[in-house]
């Protein structure tokens, strides 16, 4: 705990066996209360590790809901516990586990509801493997979105978040999608909301073991992000009634 707030780190899982157990290592125990893993129907040790390693909260879907439907369940085990902040953690070792000191910080000290660990700042992105049409797509569709949104977000991609469990309590994550656009519909909900958002230098570290989703794929998220990105501004200017932010 920080403050007395209780910490519970979520591990949004699949096929995470060869980089869960370093991922788990590097959490900084000495302020984290508690973890939950979420596997999503894996195809390998996952879960086994998971045991191996003492986490307690386990749950396992039987067939799989995609990386939206995974962070939800993550998020309602949380607040079930009486998180008073959530981080989210990828357990494929792309984002650096230490830094859960300093988002949690922020968070505990009420400086801001929400933190986002950032690939963008620092220029460290490309030098760590961020693949360059990846990239490019990033600079891209956050230009587009901080005009949708007005905020001024470095990136709106990153998977490494965190927040004090009132922002959860506002927003209707089952509005969203169980795909990768499920992110960006969150911190649009967050953004409608009128919540402010911290973000901090993150390394970023692609390698073999990295989750990462093949050119199809991307193509199909970039779509969704612009489409997000419309909804936003159209709801902001009560051109559209979007159910999402009601």
């Amino acid at each position: 705990m920080i403050s007395g707030k209780k910490i519970i780190v979520i591990l949004p899982a699949y096929n995470a066996s060869n980089t869960l157990e370093k991922t788990y290592n590097d959490i900084p125990f000495d302020i984290v209360d508690e973890v939950v893993l979420v596997d999503d129907a894996s195809n390998d040790n996952t879960v086994v590790v998971a045991k191996s390693l003492g986490i307690k909260h386990i749950i396992e879907h039987r067939s799989n809901q995609g990386y939206g439907g995974n962070q939800k369940t993550c998020y309602r085990k949380a607040l079930e516990l009486k998180a008073d902040i959530i981080i989210m953690l990828h357990p494929d070792y792309q984002y650096e586990p230490k830094l859960i000191s300093s988002m949690s910080y922020i968070l505990a000290q009420d400086i801001y509801p929400v933190v986002l660990g950032s690939r963008i700042l620092g220029n460290g992105a490309i030098k760590g493997g961020m693949p360059v049409y990846k990239y490019v797509a990033n600079r891209l569709l956050t230009f587009i979105q901080n005009l949708a949104t007005k905020a001024k977000l470095s990136e709106y991609h990153t998977g490494y978040r965190a927040f004090n469990s009132e922002v959860l309590s506002k927003i209707d994550l089952t509005q969203n999608s169980d795909d990768f656009v499920f992110d960006n519909q969150m911190l649009s909900q967050i953004i409608m909301k009128g919540y402010s958002i911290a973000e901090i230098t993150c390394p970023t570290k692609y390698n073999v073991d990295s989750s990462s989703i093949n050119f199809k794929r991307s193509l199909k998220y970039g779509f969704g992000v612009l489409l997000v990105s419309l909804q936003h501004w159209l709801h902001r200017n009560r051109l559209v009634r979007i159910k999402r932010y009601c």
